[in-house]
């Protein structure tokens, strides 16, 4: 049967080029949504999934890593005391606007951290050292700034909030979600630039656990000792970041849309593709019937049509999706494609082709045999 919708499928070299045509067209647009929500999602939690760090403590309610409330920094004794809890760390991250050389200014989001330890920082550094931020007015500012920002290097200045600040290190790889470039520096600075020192504020604590505690029983104890605080392992919050873009947003249901319409733009080329097939060789069905052929074995020619341009359609727009990768790269934009994305996409393409000759699997039922012997 097989073999038999192979030759169905060559015979007619045209339809079947522009069936597979579309079919690349929606299955490619399928990955590249997929590929893209997934990068935008990754940069969104980047900074909490590259940061040492077990549990994170935080405001209560709090719904996202970019728009946290400030608490007391003093909660961080409690921290450290709890069973389990190895050591400790606060984090700063507020917002301020920079003035640009030329004129004009830009919102930065700032992210303080302890350079002793390096913990909440920048994790790949192209100039300087995590560690040049202390005792002074000093920022590391991304390289993916640059466009934003303009170009720096080390030991130029800027201003953030009235504070003259030096730049003393360049990092790379720290992409920002919110477009607003992402500026480190020492916890104590982003405390003053935030207006957190009078108060004695931090955003966030970061906790490590001894080997052999599980963390989810050091987080519920930290939720028991910390009642006024929202207290999640580093995966918890990296969700509920992820989460937080993607339906408070609408960012998911944007991507989603295109992915359906996608779908069901395959779909319609596929089904057309295999109804007219179905109806060009509507007395070859019949005569198959006539001598006996079931139903079923007809239907098997029609699937093995729509697994044929689904595995075609499919490791083309594979290919394609692999080779632009390098394009999403030089644009800076980030894009995700793992096994687990390959996967589903091979699903999605399945239904979608299978799906689409249903519609010819009911043309076939009611094929009447006596059809081979009418003129």
């Amino acid at each position: 049967m097989f073999s038999i919708a192979l030759r169905i499928i060559l015979y007619d070299k045209v339809r079947t080029l522009i069936t597979l045509i579309g079919v690349v067209f929606a299955v490619a647009l399928i990955f590249a949504q997929i590929g893209i929500y997934l990068g935008l999602m990754e940069t969104a939690s980047l900074i909490i999934d590259r940061t040492p760090g077990d549990i994170w403590i935080t405001s209560k309610n709090n719904r996202n890593f970019d728009f946290s409330m400030p608490f007391p920094e003093l909660k961080i004794n409690r921290v450290l005391t709890a069973e389990g809890v190895k050591n400790a760390e606060k984090l700063i991250v507020t917002w301020g606007v920079i003035k640009q050389p030329q004129g004009g200014t830009e919102q930065v989001e700032i992210v303080g951290y302890n350079p002793d330890t390096g913990i909440g920082g920048p994790w790949e550094m192209k100039a300087g050292d995590v560690r040049d931020v202390k005792s002074g007015n000093y920022i590391i500012v991304d390289a993916s700034s640059m466009k934003r920002l303009g170009m720096l290097e080390k030991g130029d200045h800027r201003e953030i909030m009235s504070r003259r600040l030096k730049v003393v290190g360049i990092s790379q790889s720290v992409k920002s979600f919110t477009t607003a470039p992402i500026v480190f520096t020492s916890y104590k600075t982003a405390q003053h630039i935030g207006g957190y020192v009078g108060e004695g504020e931090t955003v966030f604590i970061i906790a490590n656990v001894f080997d052999g505690y599980p963390v989810k029983d050091v987080v519920e104890r930290l939720r028991e000792a910390l009642p006024g605080l929202d207290v999640y392992s580093k995966d918890e919050f990296s969700k509920k970041t992820r989460l937080y873009w993607t339906i408070e947003t609408g960012v998911g249901f944007s991507f989603l849309i295109t992915i359906l319409i996608s779908f069901f733009i395959g779909m319609l080329i596929v089904g057309q593709m295999i109804y007219n097939s179905t109806v060009e060789y509507l007395k070859e069905f019949g005569t198959l019937k006539a001598i006996g052929a079931a139903n079923i074995d007809i239907y098997k020619i029609i699937f093995s049509e729509a697994l044929i341009n689904a595995i075609l359609g499919y490791v083309i727009s594979l290919m394609l999706t692999l080779a632009s990768v390098k394009v999403y790269k030089t644009t800076e934009m980030v894009f995700t494609i793992n096994t687990e994305v390959a996967a589903l996409v091979f699903l999605i393409t399945l239904v979608m082709c299978v799906f689409s000759a249903f519609i010819s699997v009911r043309k076939i039922r009611r094929i009447d045999p006596a059809l081979v012997f009418r003129g």
